[in-house]
C-alpha cells in the first residue's frame, strides 16, 4: 500500500492489482478506499470489488457493489451467483441466474453445483440436461453429485456417458465405489484409468480397513506396484485396529525407507494394545534413525509411560521436549499433565498445568480428575471452580472428575448440585459413569434408599441401569451391610455379566459376614458350576530400572527369590518403623498393585 502511494502516476491495472491483493490479504477497508478514489473504473475493477467480498465471506456487499455497477460482464452474474451458492443462499442465486442474458458454460455449471449442494439432485440433472455446452468440468460436478447423494448407480450410468474423462472423473467414482464398500469394483475401474492415481490407490486400501478385511488390503499391496509408504501406513494401522500387532510389526518391518508418521503409528498402535514396552523400544528406535520426534510421537510415549510402574523414563522424555521446544504445544502439555497425573505425581502435573500458557478443555480434565482420581476432592473442585472463571466450556469428561471428586470428599450436596448443574445449566446429557459416580456418592455415605430412588431417575431418563451403577450400589451394601439391596445389584449384575467372579466373591462375603454360610456355599457352588475363577492379581516391581510383572502366585519369574527377598526386607521396615534406609535403598524399588478384589 505504502508502494501504491508513493507511485507517482497510476493507470487502471494499477488499482485493479491493489484491490486485488488487498482482498486477498483480508484489508477490505483499504481495498475500498482505493476502489472510492478511482475517477475510471472498468468492468475488472468492478469484479475485483465483488470477488473480494466475496472471498471475505461479505455477501451482502458483494450484491450492492453488483447492483451498483454501471457495466456487468459474465464474470460479474458469475461472482455474485457462486458467493450465493457458497452460502447456501440458492433461491436467491437461482433469481439471479434467470435474470442473466448471457451465460457461460461456468454459470450453468455453478447453478448445478449449489442444486446438487442443497440436495436438489432432481433439478440439478434437469439444469444439466439444459446446458447448451457442456465441459469436463460440469460433467464431474453432475456426477459428484450423484455420489454424494448416494445414487451410485446414476453416478455410473453417468460415467459412460461422459465424452471425454479426466483425472477427477476417474477419482469421484472410485471414491462413491468404495464409500459404498464396493472394493471389488473399485479396484476393477482403478485397473482401467488410464493413468493410476497414488491418492486414488491408498483411498482403495482405505476403504478394505474399513470393511475390515486388513489381509486382503495387505495381499494387494504386495501384489501391485502402486503402492506407497501412505499405502503401508494405513494397513499398519488397519491391523492394530483388530489387535493384529505382530502382522502389523511385520508390515513396518517391510518398509524400506520409514517417515515420522509410520513410527508414531507403531509406538501409538503399540501403546493402545498394552504393548507400551515395545513401543518405547520403537521410540528409541526411531531415534537412532536420525528422524526427529514430533507432537504425536511425544503424546504417545507420554500415554505410555503413564501405564509404567515408574516415572523415569516419562521425566527424561519431558527433558527432550523442552529442549526441542516441543513443550510449548498443547498437545504436548495435556499429555505430560496427565501422565504425571495417573501416575501419582500430582505436584509435578499441577506444575506443569501451570507453567501452560493457555490451556483447553483437555488440560484442565486432566488436573481436575487428576486431583480428583488421588483423592483430594476439595483440590479438584478448586480447580473446576477456576475453569469456570475462564472462557472453557467443561464437557462429559469434567463432570466425572467433578462428581468423583465429590465422591471422595464427602461432599454429597455438592454433587447432587453440580449433576443438576450438569444437565440444566451444560445442557450435557448424563452417562453412565455419571450416573456411577452419583450412586457412588450417595451410597458411600449410607444414602441406599436416595441410591436406588436415583436409579428411577436414570431410567425416566429413558436409560437402562448399567452395571457399572449397579457395581457402585453393590459396592456401598457390601460396606453398610444392605444385603437385600447388595442381592439386587448384583444379580441385576450377573444378568449381563454371568462371568464377573468379583460380584460372586462380594456376595458370598456379605453372607458369611451375616452369618449365612448356605448362601454363601450356594453362590460359590454357582460360580464353580459356571466354571467361573476369580482373576488372580497382577504386579509390577522395578530393580535396577528394569520392570518386573508378575500374577498373585507365580512363582516362574528369573528374578523371584531376589524380589522376594527385597520385598521382605522392605516389609520388616514397615513394621519395625526404622527411620534409617535399609540395604533395599541401593536399588530403586518401586512396586504398584492392578486393582483386584481380594
Amino acid at each position: 500500500m505504502c508502494s501504491f502511494n508513493q507511485m507517482p502516476e497510476r493507470d487502471n491495472f494499477s488499482y485493479n492489482t491493489v484491490i486485488a491483493g488487498l482482498m486477498q490479504c483480508g484489508d477490505v477497508n483499504n481495498a475500498r478506499e482505493v476502489f472510492d478514489g478511482m475517477v475510471d473504473r472498468s468492468v475488472v475493477t468492478w469484479n475485483s470489488m465483488i470477488s473480494g467480498y466475496v472471498r471475505n465471506d461479505l455477501i451482502d456487499e458483494a450484491i450492492r457493489v453488483f447492483d451498483n455497477a454501471p457495466i456487468r460482464d459474465v464474470v460479474s452474474w458469475n461472482l455474485v451467483i457462486g458467493g450465493l451458492v457458497n452460502c447456501q443462499r440458492i433461491d436467491l442465486a437461482e433469481d439471479y441466474f434467470k435474470e442473466m442474458n448471457d451465460r457461460d458454460v461456468a454459470s450453468w455449471t455453478i447453478m448445478v453445483s449449489g442444486l446438487v449442494r442443497a440436495r436438489r439432485i432432481v433439478e440439478a440433472r434437469e439444469l444439466f440436461e439444459e446446458m447448451p455446452v457442456k465441459d469436463i468440468q460440469a460433467w464431474n460436478v453432475m456426477m459428484a453429485g450423484y455420489v454424494e447423494n448416494g445414487y451410485l448407480d446414476m453416478a455410473e450410468d453417468l460415467f459412460q456417458r461422459m465424452p471425454v474423462r479426466d483425472l477427477n472423473s476417474w477419482k469421484h467414482l472410485i471414491n462413491g465405489l468404495v464409500n459404498s464398500q464396493r472394493i471389488d469394483e473399485a479396484i476393477r475401474k482403478f485397473m482401467e484409468m488410464p493413468e493410476k492415481c497414488q491418492k486414488t490407490w491408498n483411498l482403495i486400501i482405505l476403504g478394505f480397513i474399513r470393511c475390515g478385511i486388513i489381509e486382503e488390503a495387505h495381499a494387494f499391496l504386495e501384489k501391485c506396484p502402486y503402492s506407497n509408504i501412505v499405502s503401508w501406513t494405513n494397513v499398519i494401522v488397519g491391523y492394530f485396529e483388530i489387535a493384529e500387532v505382530r502382522n502389523a510389526v511385520k508390515v513396518f518391518e517391510l518398509i524400506r525407507t520409514r517417515d515420522t508418521t509410520v513410527w508414531n503409528v507403531m509406538i501409538f498402535g503399540l501403546g493402545e494394545n498394552d504393548r507400551g514396552e515395545d513401543g518405547i523400544k520403537f521410540f528409541i528406535r526411531m531415534k537412532e534413525s536420525d528422524l526427529f520426534p514430533d507432537q504425536s510421537t511425544f503424546t504417545s510415549i507420554f500415554t505410555i509411560c503413564s501405564d509404567l510402574p515408574s516415572l523415569d523414563l516419562g521425566k527424561q522424555t519431558h527433558a527432550q521436549t523442552i529442549k526441542t521446544g516441543l513443550n510449548c504445544l498443547i498437545a504436548v502439555s495435556n499429555a505430560m499433565v496427565t501422565m504425571y497425573a495417573r501416575c501419582g505425581n500430582m505436584q509435578s502435573a499441577l506444575q506443569e498445568f501451570s507453567s501452560m500458557p493457555i490451556h483447553d478443555v483437555i488440560s484442565w480434565n486432566s488436573i481436575i480428575c487428576g486431583f480428583a482420581h488421588h483423592g483430594d476432592g476439595n483440590k479438584a473442585l478448586e480447580m473446576f471452580e477456576r475453569m469456570r472463571l475462564t472462557d472453557v466450556e467443561p464437557n462429559h469428561i469434567t463432570f466425572v472428575g467433578v462428581l468423583s471428586a465429590c465422591s471422595h470428599a464427602g461432599l454429597v450436596d455438592q454433587g447432587r448440585y453440580y449433576f443438576d448443574y450438569m444437565k440444566n445449566k451444560c445442557f450435557l446429557q448424563p452417562t453412565s459413569e455419571h450416573y456411577t459416580c452419583v450412586v457412588d456418592l450417595l451410597g458411600r455415605f449410607g444414602l441406599i434408599d436416595e441410591a436406588m430412588s436415583f436409579l428411577d431417575q436414570i431410567r425416566a431418563d429413558g436409560v437402562e441401569v448399567p452395571p457399572s451403577v449397579w457395581g457402585a450400589l453393590l459396592g456401598a451394601c457390601r460396606i453398610h451391610k444392605n444385603i437385600k439391596v447388595g442381592e439386587i445389584a448384583g444379580e441385576s449384575i450377573l444378568e449381563v455379566e454371568p462371568s464377573n467372579s468379583g460380584v460372586y466373591l462380594i456376595l458370598a462375603e456379605m453372607y458369611l459376614s451375616s452369618g449365612r454360610k448356605e448362601d454363601a456355599e450356594k453362590i460359590w457352588a454357582r460360580m464353580k458350576g459356571n466354571g467361573i475363577k476369580k482373576q488372580p492379581g497382577c504386579s509390577w516391581i522395578e530393580i535396577n530400572n528394569s520392570g518386573h510383572v508378575f500374577l498373585s502366585g507365580d512363582r516362574s519369574h528369573a528374578e523371584f527369590r531376589r524380589i522376594c527377598f527385597l520385598l521382605n526386607l522392605l516389609s520388616a521396615e514397615m513394621e519395625t518403623k526404622i527411620s534409617k534406609p535399609s540395604t533395599a535403598t541401593s536399588e530403586e524399588i518401586q512396586i504398584s498393585f492392578d486393582g483386584c478384589y481380594g
